[in-house]
């Protein structure tokens, strides 16, 4: 294969991006196919884990980027658990995310990036999960307000009305603040593995 298909702009392959913002080592992958067949996700991806990993190796960028598959893992880590050279998987999928949503690579997906971004706005304001609060603010903001509405009499005796603020509400906000703070400096997560 020409080298020419597998860099990047920056005159870097895929490969090593992945791996220098991830920590792992991809290259490792010998495609035993054990986090596809171990994943619960798998029958919603349009490629299966191990295919994203073989994909990477061969520099297909915009296949991977613009797959479903990076925004339909679940981030369990059965595929990390499975894997025989230990690559963790579950990460390589949150920096593809990450990745791609840097890239402005969400359209396909806009409904996961924003109920992400509702999960955590609430996290940020109350310190935890507000799952009334979550659904209604999904809903306003994708403009889906009647999808899975007969499902609402069903939940309405087992979500709470009204958000519950934790006592460490400070120390969500300075989580918060840090993550911000890493994110505008370029902090990868491979410079913080192990800690």
């Amino acid at each position: 294969m020409a080298k020419a298909a597998t860099t990047t702009h920056s005159g870097r392959t895929f490969l090593e991006i992945v791996n220098d913002f991830t920590g792992e080592k991809l290259a490792a992958c010998y495609q035993c196919g054990k986090c596809s067949a171990g994943c619960p996700a798998a029958y919603a991806m349009d490629l299966l884990p191990h295919q994203v990993i073989r994909l990477i190796q061969l520099g297909r960028k915009d296949k991977v980027l613009d797959s479903h598959t990076i925004w339909m893992c679940a981030s369990c880590e059965t595929c990390t658990a499975r894997c025989p050279k230990d690559v963790d998987l579950a990460r390589v999928m949150d920096a593809l995310r990450q990745i791609a949503y840097e890239e402005g690579r969400t359209a396909a997906e806009s409904d996961t990036v924003t109920f992400q971004k509702a999960f955590l706005d609430w996290v940020r304001r109350t310190g935890r999960q507000f799952e009334s609060g979550l659904v209604g603010e999904y809903k306003l903001r994708t403009g889906h307000l009647f999808q899975d509405l007969d499902a609402a009499p069903r939940m309405m005796g087992k979500l709470k009305m009204v958000p519950r603020r934790i006592k460490g509400q400070a120390a969500v906000e300075r989580i918060f603040k840090k993550c911000e703070k890493r994110s505008a400096q370029g902090d990868r997560p491979a410079d913080r593995k192990g800690h």
